[in-house]
């Protein structure tokens, strides 16, 4: 008996030994990484704030191809959340702070073999050159059990959790950036166009270089337009007074419509034109203005193969259908493009032409 206690009294102070051993070694942690997306920060806070897309990013599948994930009715914004099951480690997330497009709070409960583990997540995305630093990080106390089974079991959740947050933020940049990329045209056919008045201004440019200069020229039309309180009456487009595919280059106006005609001062850098009702056949581009000049290519295809005509004095025009403020996300973005062509009336009439701008 005396050994049974002497047992007892040993295991006992091991115990309580490594229990203040364990107590008073440090746990707390906070791990962050940072990834450079090539995106508006609209764009990417969006995929981060709903748990809808994180399995589509996520590390966690590559590591664990059972693991399911659960969602709720609410899965993004404040108050939304998401769980999972795995073979190695079940868990839950809910997000508790959003300042849109700035930062999100969440916290994590990852149930182990050790235990359940809880954490805070924390989420900022800030604008750059580049387009949006992230910035991905959790914070969090390990409990006694926690901090005994690491070194037991000579665990290392610190390096585990990094090399997560790493793994996921290139996830998260390359499926944003490939998102982006993505795009479709379509042929609608032939169409009338209405025609009317509007402002513009004019410069030269290499086809693939016409999205910049278009952003550089296009504010100098609309803020010539506020100062001068001309009314617009329509979306802005630019109008390719010459397009030379041989050459690869253009000669452009960034064009705004009016409601009536404007007389400008002589010395002006903002004109004032007109544009015919015509015949045209309209493509459209959902995806970034890049894509632009193979839309046009396609629609010129579509004129060539069903044999219409374009006349000699006609420029090719392309209507900006949403606003990109409201619009972050390039892949969105809607662009219709005219290419005037004779009508059936004009085709059967070779001396008559529709009149250009």
């Amino acid at each position: 008996m005396k050994i049974i206690k002497y047992l007892f009294f040993l295991l006992l102070i091991v115990f309580i030994g490594g229990a203040l051993y364990f107590a008073t070694k440090d746990g707390s942690f906070q791990m962050e990484k940072s990834e450079i997306i090539e995106a508006p920060v609209p764009v990417v806070f969006k995929k981060v704030n709903d748990y809808k897309t994180w399995e589509n990013w996520g590390p966690w599948k590559k590591n664990d191809s059972t693991m399911v994930f659960n969602y709720p009715e609410k899965t993004s914004g404040e108050g939304a959340s998401s769980s999972w099951n795995g073979k190695d480690w079940d868990g839950s997330m809910k997000t508790s702070e959003v300042i849109p497009n700035q930062s999100i709070k969440q916290q994590i409960n990852f149930q182990t073999p050790a235990g359940d583990r809880d954490a805070n997540v924390y989420w900022r995305f800030e604008k750059v050159n580049e387009g949006t630093k992230v910035i991905w990080g959790m914070q969090g106390e390990h409990g006694l059990i926690d901090k005994a089974y690491q070194s037991i079991f000579k665990t290392d959740f610190d390096t585990d959790i990094r090399n997560m947050l790493t793994e996921g933020l290139t996830g998260l940049r390359e499926n944003v950036e490939k998102e982006l990329q993505t795009y479709s045209i379509n042929v609608d056919g032939v169409t009338q166009y209405g025609g009317g008045y509007y402002v513009y201004s004019t410069t030269a440019a290499s086809l693939d270089a016409i999205p910049q200069k278009v952003n550089q020229l296009m504010p100098s039309v609309i803020s010539y337009m506020e100062q001068n309180n001309i009314t617009k009456a329509g979306r802005p487009m630019t109008i390719y007074n010459r397009y030379d595919q041989v050459n690869q280059t253009a000669i452009i106006s960034c064009a705004m419509p009016t409601t009536t005609r404007v007389i400008v001062p002589e010395n002006s850098n903002v004109l004032s034109g007109f544009m015919p009702a015509q015949t045209v056949i309209k493509t459209t581009l959902k995806g970034n203005y890049k894509n632009l000049n193979e839309a046009i290519a396609e629609g010129m295809k579509y004129v060539t193969d069903n044999g219409y005509e374009i006349p000699d004095d006609s420029s090719v025009f392309a209507i900006y259908v949403n606003d990109t403020e409201e619009v972050p996300n390039p892949a969105e973005w809607l662009t219709e493009i005219y290419i005037p062509i004779r009508s059936l009336e004009d085709s059967k009439n070779p001396n008559l032409q529709t009149q250009g701008q």
